[in-house]
């Protein structure tokens, strides 16, 4: 991806999180200057990849197959740590789909925070990673739905599903951009998505212009005091 392209993805995101009413934290502004400065004080920032992700799974056409994800905090796994969830905000457009992945580790729940209808598309996973055929459960809100493989599930704003791990699924926009919450346990995009196809999950970048905002591959070494 070119770096203007990610520039523009950018401001259009933070539009839309300020057209309806959520609010990132300051840090999520920051120019490549302000990181510099910044130290051991911004050191979970840095190593739990908190901030922007921009993605188009390497398919090079960001607006057929692609996300906008900021990940607002994010944990241990380990036993005794006392932050073991993780929370992200999205934006997905209309028909810009997200590839069929699944996780092992990752239980999460998928919200609909505001916009278009979220299309998402849903299938078990067996533990050796083959796709089953069998009909499953879900729980939208709290209500158990038993769904066929690959079945299609529409949430409107403000519904949600609860997936279980290996619950293998692909989502979209319906009939417009959609604000999409994740709230799951602890995150680890490099060893915990399990992809149908392969993918790129990082995208490489073309500098063409100076970055908007860092993504969270890209903060400089914490400054030394």
């Amino acid at each position: 991806m070119n770096r203007s392209q990610i520039n523009r993805i950018l401001a259009e995101a933070v539009s839309f999180f300020q057209k309806h009413h959520f609010n990132l934290p300051p840090w999520a502004l920051w120019s490549r200057e302000q990181w510099a400065g910044k130290g051991q004080e911004c050191r979970e920032i840095r190593e739990k990849r908190l901030g922007w992700d921009i993605t188009d799974f390497g398919t090079e056409d960001f607006g057929r197959t692609g996300l906008v994800l900021f990940t607002l905090r994010n944990g241990d796994a380990s036993p005794e740590a006392a932050k073991n969830y993780c929370e992200k905000i999205m934006i997905a457009q209309q028909g810009q789909v997200t590839p069929w992945h699944y996780h092992k580790a990752k239980a999460e729940d998928i919200i609909n925070r505001g916009g278009a209808d979220l299309v998402i598309e849903l299938q078990k996973a067996n533990p050796d990673g083959t796709l089953s055929e069998k009909d499953f459960t879900v729980q939208c809100d709290g209500i158990t739905r038993k769904l066929k493989a690959r079945e299609i599930i529409k949430l409107t704003p403000g519904e949600s599903i609860a997936l279980e791990p290996y619950t293998s699924h692909t989502f979209y926009g319906g009939n417009g951009p959609v604000m999409i919450g994740e709230v799951s346990k602890t995150n680890d995009d490099c060893t915990d998505n399990f992809f149908r196809d392969k993918v790129g999950r990082f995208p490489a970048i073309t500098e063409d212009e100076p970055p908007l905002y860092l993504l969270c591959s890209e903060y400089p070494p914490s400054r030394q005091s």
